[in-house]
């Protein structure tokens, strides 16, 4: 016993298993004596800011914030943020809502993260960043993987026989547009040596965040699985040795995965000031952001789905087995709980078509015009192509564009926005329609919308038209990653036995349902059948278009 007790803090975080409720620097007898810590912490990191909220036991959201932080575009394909602005607005964050609870220093029982999934934080021992972050809407590594992933025979850009391993081993392979991390890593490696040789850990966006509160360096399965050097068959759900050797990546420099609900460390003295938080309180490991929203979204039996559409978008349910389909490249990946086999088809751009629109039209917003645009028996306006920034799911393709096609002199803003509305649409009807014939999905019920654009009717209603398909949504659909990434936390520190029973009691109140007029089938469906066709037509072009650009762009660096 004696031994045990003098085990090193650091190994006891690690050895604790989920469900036990941790308290390091937090004396217990503060906690019996105190009976206030009952709420939890949850910051969901997206890619313009983060939204984080203090719920109680209840799931009841009693203080919120959000918090802006800057995107850098320094060049064509180029997408990088400072992690220290991700640290900057979690302060910013949990001041304002320490003063809306009265004082979350006496009653916080832990803090948990999601975020933004596919970046690449090269850190120091010390974990301090080395360079800022290649966040998941990077692509300048598209032509580096490209040459990595090829080989002959090839399939699709693909060498076969690369393919078939991945395929094998990690249900799925790096996206050809070099948004996934392996990509980012090696182009680090190769254009930044020195960065690369000062790099000790690379890590994803929320494991950074965990290091920064716990100086601790751990993922989740989630985010692993998308690095595609994780083995992901049943029973391992481990960094692959063979995998990472496809890169010519060390594994040294990948942190230890663990499970979402384990506590990954309790905040260091440093973040505890910074925060304004207690010394030692148990942070979770947490999970990214595809999982934190799948389950705060409350579809969370097998087969059920659900629609996320915030600056990106995506289809993803849980199910009971690896599914993928190669094709139309989407497939599960291992959840941050239970390595549950979590279905993610994903697109680049969805209510960042939205933000687009009103940008260019001088608007800070577009909600009210967006209703308007909805209701308006607008016929047959421009086709919208909303692949602003390359395409995922079914064709994953970073050349594709965005584009109207059909504009006439009588469009006006309204028509312009409505087109952009049945743009985005008809984009997630084109990924709907395969992720439908999966098997085992349960289509008997409405599908639950989630994320910021959700909150605005006209676009339920569009989209519900378009799908022809009943939608529900929460009276705060924005809220879903906060509540599942909440929902793992209250796991991790005991209120419920598991993340899925915590999940169910997120209840049905104010739950609107959006039902698809029928009338407006006929039109959805040629409208969907023009819009396919015109990926048809058009992609060839795209495709010319950027080639021409890299070999221009290819010649002036020769010369």
């Amino acid at each position: 016993m004696a031994a045990k007790l003098a085990l090193t803090a650091k190994f006891l975080v690690r050895a604790i298993p989920a469900g036990t409720l941790v308290s390091i620097g937090i004396q217990q007898d503060d906690q019996r004596v105190n009976h206030k810590r009952d709420l939890v912490i949850a910051a969901d990191f997206g890619t313009s800011g983060v939204k984080a909220g203090v719920l109680d036991k209840d799931f009841r959201l009693i203080a919120s914030a959000n918090c802006s932080y800057p995107l850098n575009l320094p060049a064509r394909g180029y997408a990088e943020q400072d992690p220290q602005d991700w640290w900057a607005g979690l302060k910013d964050a949990i001041a304002c809502m320490d003063k809306q609870t009265g004082g979350l220093r006496e009653r916080a029982a832990g803090m948990v993260f999601c975020g933004q999934m596919c970046g690449v934080v090269c850190t120091g021992e010390d974990g301090e960043p080395v360079r800022p972050c290649l966040i998941w809407l990077d692509k300048r590594s598209a032509d580096l993987t490209r040459s990595l992933a090829g080989g002959l025979p090839s399939i699709r850009g693909y060498g076969v026989f690369k393919l078939l391993k991945w395929l094998y081993l990690a249900n799925g392979a790096p996206s050809l547009t070099g948004m996934d991390p392996p990509g980012k890593m090696c182009w680090i490696r190769q254009h930044e040596p020195e960065n690369w040789q000062r790099t000790h850990k690379v890590l994803d966006a929320k494991d950074w965040l965990v290091h920064r509160a716990t100086g601790e360096f751990v993922t989740t399965a989630d985010c692993a699985n998308l690095t595609w050097m994780m083995d992901t068959r049943p029973g391992r759900h481990q960094w692959s040795e063979r995998l990472i050797s496809t890169f010519g990546l060390e594994r040294s420099k990948l942190p230890d995965i663990a499970d979402g609900t384990a506590t990954a460390g309790g905040l260091t003295a440093e973040a505890a000031d910074e925060l304004g938080l207690p010394s030692g309180l148990p942070v979770l490991a947490g999970c990214g952001d595809v999982c934190a929203t799948a389950i705060g979204s409350g579809a969370i039996a097998d087969g059920q789905l659900h629609i996320y559409m915030g600056t990106s978008s995506w289809i993803g349910g849980f199910f009971p087995d690896r599914r993928i389909s190669v094709m139309e490249s989407y497939a599960t990946i291992s959840s941050a709980v239970d390595k549950r086999p979590l279905l993610i088809a994903s697109q680049e751009t969805a209510g960042e078509c939205f933000n687009w629109v009103a940008r260019v039209a001088g608007q800070d917003t577009l909600d009210e015009i967006m209703e308007q645009a909805a209701a308006a028996d607008t016929k047959q306006p421009a086709l919208f192509l909303p692949w602003l920034a390359g395409e995922r799911v079914p064709a994953d393709d970073s050349d594709l564009r965005g584009a109207f096609l059909g504009l006439s002199l009588r469009d006006d803003s309204l028509s312009v926005v409505r087109a952009v509305l049945e743009g985005v649409a008809l984009n997630t009807r084109w990924a709907f329609q395969s992720v439908a014939r999966q098997r085992g999905v349960d289509m008997s019920g409405a599908l639950m919308l989630t994320g910021g654009a959700a909150m605005n009717r006209g676009v339920c209603q569009v989209l519900s038209d378009c799908l022809q398909h009943p939608l529900c949504v929460h009276s705060d659909p924005q809220w879903a990653g906060v509540k599942g990434a909440a929902a793992i936390a209250f796991a991790g520190l005991g209120w419920d036995s598991t993340a899925w029973q915590a999940a169910s009691r997120l209840g049905s109140s104010g739950l609107k349902v959006f039902q698809p007029d029928t009338e407006r089938a006929t039109y959805y469906s040629g409208r969907y059948d023009a819009f396919v066709d015109a990926y048809k037509r058009t992609a060839p072009w795209f495709r010319h278009v950027a080639k021409t650009s890299r070999d221009a762009a290819s010649n002036e660096d020769g010369s």
